[in-house]
């Protein structure tokens, strides 16, 4: 009877060891759903901590227990983060800056040739009280005052200055064209007469009779030209003295860099 007793009581032991990988494979099962939620996040700082924590996961430890690889609280990069999409767009936009560089020397160059034909014409014809160029940030600027082509209050070119006018558009005469703004400027006198209301409309109609002069050249394609009207509102002398109030009354051809149009 003992015997049997004591066979009764001792019962096998049962195997525990599977519990380890089991725990295991729960913890990387877990780990998956994780990365997979936070993939789907915008959060990209919480998705690249989630990612040091199953990269621990899978080289840290060997089980649940044995993994303490902490999620590093990283202030640094939280205020800082790498801009490494930034970094990258920066060297494109300075690369893209020394072409620009490059084009706008080459156009210069292009515009002091043009801008020396015009001073020739100027010099050939002593039109230094009348006419002035400058390389400005916008183009190439030609300056003529309003006594060279028209009388007081008036728009229209006088005939004794529609030859002045058909040399400078033989000067425009370029290739590959540019566009070319035509300006009129006025002082601020008040004008207000049976053609005109205002210094506005004076200065238009100059722009644009003096543009109609220089496409009678046939050589020149109307679609580069523009006309524009300023009045008073651009002055670049004092109108409070004659002297600055003559210098205000102009009308100005800016000639366009090429890179402008579109024509590289």
């Amino acid at each position: 009877m003992s015997r049997r007793r004591r066979e009764k009581k001792e019962e096998p032991h049962t195997d525990e060891t599977w519990l380890l990988p089991y725990a295991d494979l729960l913890t990387l099962l877990l780990a998956l759903f994780i990365v997979l939620f936070a993939a789907s996040s915008v959060d990209a700082q919480k998705f690249q901590k989630l990612s040091q924590v199953f990269n621990g996961i899978f080289l840290g430890g060997t089980g649940p227990i044995d993994f303490q690889q902490p999620i590093e609280n990283d202030d640094h990069s939280k205020d800082n983060p790498e801009p490494i999409e930034e970094e990258q767009e920066e060297k494109e936009d300075e690369t893209s800056k020394e072409d620009e560089v490059i084009l706008d020397l080459e156009e210069q160059k292009e515009l002091e040739a043009i801008q020396s034909k015009i001073n020739a014409y100027i010099q050939k014809n002593d039109f230094h009280n009348k006419f002035d160029t400058s390389l400005t940030t916008e183009g190439l600027l030609l300056t003529i005052r309003d006594n060279v082509l028209f009388q007081s209050g008036k728009a229209e070119v006088r005939e004794e200055d529609k030859k002045t006018a058909k040399e400078l558009a033989v000067l425009l005469e370029m290739e590959p064209p540019r566009n070319i703004i035509i300006s009129g400027h006025t002082d601020n006198v008040p004008i207000k007469n049976a053609q005109f209301q205002s210094n506005w409309e004076l200065s238009v109609m100059r722009a644009v009779n003096f543009m109609k002069i220089l496409l009678e050249d046939r050589n020149l394609d109307p679609k580069w030209f523009s006309a524009k009207g300023y009045g008073e509102f651009q002055p670049i002398g004092n109108n409070a003295t004659e002297a600055g109030r003559a210098k205000n009354r102009r009308v100005e051809v800016l000639i366009l860099p090429r890179i402008k149009n579109g024509e590289e």
